[in-house]
């Protein structure tokens, strides 16, 4: 791939902090599997003569069955023929980190039918980048749009040891057609989010390992597709190298791959008041990230009003 499979940068800042930089083949690794190794470098440089969790290879426990079979429908998969209309143009691309406040969740929120309101923050955001940036994209409505949920297996599936680094998640999938994802409200497509999570189950597992062999390894959907994948627990908070805890642990930029618009990721961040929230890193064309702005800011409204409600 001409590209290192892993290679660490450290900047020392004047100020006498550092950015700790890492960049990784993601074939090594999954995000688990990262941090788990950043403690790991941690822990060393700390002082230890080696980590408190040793890595465990042991690939072979994610083998597909004999003879492998396919017994779930898998969305993610679907083979789809890549138009103009469904091509999202990479050669004018804007990023941003999108904040989304305790204030802000609280607004949106509000927004909900009551058999919603105890969604998780990550089920609230992510339906909302979804659904914001398919209005954004000005996608045309028939167009069929997916969303990809990444699912870690390590708390699924008991057969992976601690220490398992190397990639351990799924992508269960929910579609639907753009003019019903931005023409229904929000819980909409939190039910669709909701119903993709629910497909992760072992069985659902081995049918995705199994359709890995069978079909040759297949890319996932790209036209139409969007993944937001949760690092809100993830623990690059608690990566220490002897000078306390980060101030931040995550993405440096909004978009990732081949595509860099279809996927994104939700951080804990704390913002420059003090604040603690949500950042969302986000990659859209520059017209399209300017429409997805406009409707953003709009919040702000919204926000104001529920704080007003809360007061009373």
């Amino acid at each position: 791939v001409n590209s290192p499979l892993l290679l660490i940068q450290v900047t020392r800042l004047k100020c006498g902090g550092f950015i700790f930089a890492i960049r990784f083949n993601h074939t090594m690794v999954d995000g688990f599997g990262l941090v788990q190794f950043m403690k790991a470098i941690a822990e060393i440089a700390r002082g230890a003569f080696a980590p408190s969790i040793f890595p465990v290879w042991q690939r072979a426990l994610l083998n597909a069955r004999d003879p492998p079979r396919v017994t779930c429908r898998h969305h993610e998969y679907d083979q789809v023929v890549v138009t103009e209309d469904t091509l999202i143009p990479i050669d004018n691309m804007a990023h941003r980190f999108i904040f989304f406040s305790p204030l802000q969740i609280s607004a949106l929120r509000h927004t909900l039918p009551i058999h919603l309101h105890h969604c998780s923050s990550f089920e609230l955001i992510a339906a909302y980048v979804w659904r914001l940036r398919t209005i954004a994209l000005q996608l045309s409505p028939e167009e069929k749009v997916r969303f990809l949920c990444p699912m870690n297996l390590r708390s699924r599936i008991n057969s992976l040891p601690i220490g398992y680094y190397g990639n351990a998640c799924v992508f269960p999938a929910e579609l639907t057609t753009a003019a019903k994802l931005c023409g229904n409200p929000l819980g909409y497509a939190i039910e669709l989010i909701r119903k993709a999570k629910a497909k992760m189950t072992k069985e659902y597992v081995k049918s995705v390992v199994d359709f890995m062999v069978i079909k040759g390894r297949p890319h996932y959907t790209e036209p139409g597709s969007f993944i937001i994948s949760d690092l809100m627990r993830i623990g690059f908070e608690e990566v220490d190298f002897g000078w306390g805890k980060p101030i931040f642990g995550g993405l440096t930029t909004g978009g990732l791959g081949t595509t860099p618009a279809m996927i994104s990721f939700c951080i804990p961040f704390m913002n420059k008041n003090g604040e603690k929230g949500i950042m969302v890193p986000l990659c859209l064309p520059t017209q399209a990230m300017e429409r997805f702005m406009a409707e953003f800011h709009a919040l702000s409204s919204v926000e104001q009003l529920v704080d007003e409600v809360d007061s009373h």
